[in-house]
């Protein structure tokens, strides 16, 4: 659903899936600089949201899903995967407890294949899995960044007192120079968690069983995994992004994609691409015949997130 904040001076609407927020509010490039600086929030209400309750909610997801959730303690923001049994990312969220209900939130156009798929698992379980259409997402860049989630009917009120407003354009590019995979845009069918730097934050090592554990065990401990997630930094003589999906070539063959691009404050024109791990790390890349250049951001060896938190 379209976001009463676009209706805020100097809105300018998104496109694709982030059509229902606003793009920026009049000087991108300003707001990634308030942003940068810990000032202002994100409008990120297009994303779907989802309430897990239910006596037996923590245990269970634990069960189903890549993070340590039995013993997660009230008000402590998590991420998790759902992956196929040959260890392929299906879904992936954030989520925070509360002591009752375990609320969640992800991509827009995700969250009703979840809560249905998380439905069919419940079997006896003491769970109930919801919609959660009343709540939309915030982001704000504190602490690293938090995503708070706020009744949509209060939406403007947040806005009021959170300000200043700041679109996606300017946080897709700071999470780009991080180096933070978004779901769907950044990963494809055989995204495997090692390829794109979720160990560690979205998946545990040292928990049990979980539907295609073997698979992140296994490449976790050769290392190797089969394609790594790059930092793209492109040629800025063209006026130009490339398209998300578009191929990337070296030496004419091509080796990997490139998801979300955006153009950064100080670095220009960047994106991420998940390339095959053999791809020199400094080779010249092609993408829609702009020239670019890589920067690491999972280790090629060991599949580990290496890019410093910058913001």
């Amino acid at each position: 659903m379209t976001s009463p904040l676009r209706d805020l001076p100097g809105a300018v609407a998104g496109d694709g899936v982030d059509a229902p927020v606003a793009a920026h509010y009049g000087s991108f490039n300003l707001e990634q600089r308030t942003l940068a600086g810990g000032d202002g929030f994100v409008d990120l209400s297009h994303r779907d949201v989802l309430r897990i309750t239910g006596p037996d909610r923590l245990t269970w997801l634990h069960s189903l899903t890549t993070q340590h959730l039995e013993s997660l303690a009230p008000g402590v923001p998590t991420q998790a995967l759902v992956l196929s049994p040959q260890g392929h990312v299906e879904h992936h969220f954030h989520g925070i407890d509360d002591g009752e209900t375990f609320t969640a939130h992800t991509e827009p156009g995700y969250g009703e294949a979840l809560v249905q798929w998380l439905d069919r698992m419940r079997f006896m379980m003491r769970v109930e899995v919801t919609a959660a259409d009343d709540l939309a997402v915030m982001w704000r860049p504190v602490g690293g960044g938090t995503f708070d989630l706020v009744p949509r009917d209060r939406l403007t009120a947040y806005a009021e007192a959170a300000g200043p407003a700041c679109g996606t354009w300017a946080y897709e590019a700071l999470r780009i120079e991080r180096g933070e995979p978004r779901f769907g845009i950044d990963t494809d069918h055989r995204t495997i968690p090692n390829e794109v730097g979720w160990i560690g934050s979205a998946v545990h090592l040292d928990k049990g069983c979980y539907r295609g554990q073997e698979t992140v065990a296994r490449v976790h401990t050769l290392g190797r995994p089969p394609r790594r997630l790059t930092l793209l930094h492109l040629d800025g003589s063209e006026n130009r992004l490339p398209t998300a999906g578009a191929e990337v070539r070296h030496a004419d063959k091509v080796v990997g994609f490139v998801g979300s691009s955006a153009r950064h404050h100080e670095l220009g024109p960047i994106g991420l691409a998940l390339l095959k791990r053999n791809v020199p790390l400094d080779a010249q890349l092609d993408v829609e015949e702009m020239p670019a250049t890589q920067e690491v951001v999972v280790d090629p060896e060991v599949g580990l997130h290496v890019r410093p938190k910058l913001r």
